[in-house]
């Protein structure tokens, strides 16, 4: 039986370049966000999105680039993984 790798305390099993990509090419619908756990900004971005008729595209994809370069956090919290 093989066990799912550890990863270190403080430390999410969510990437943060998974997140990224998602953000950058899904970021209107919200799915870099889902991704994380951040289900209210990901509602907000879809939201907005649609309100703007697809120019809030940008937030998600700006957000992509932020969380690439910067790192993110997921929904407990934890930094994501490189």
């Amino acid at each position: 039986m093989t066990y799912p790798p550890q990863y270190p305390a403080g430390l999410s099993d969510k990437s943060k370049v998974v997140a990224g990509i998602l953000g950058i090419l899904l970021g209107s619908l919200g799915v870099g966000r889902f991704y994380t756990g951040h289900t209210k900004i990901a509602v907000l971005q879809l939201v907005v999105s649609i309100c703007t008729f697809g120019l809030g595209g940008f937030w998600g994809l700006i957000d992509g680039i932020l969380i690439l370069v910067n790192g993110g956090t997921d929904a407990q919290g934890r930094q994501l993984r490189d």
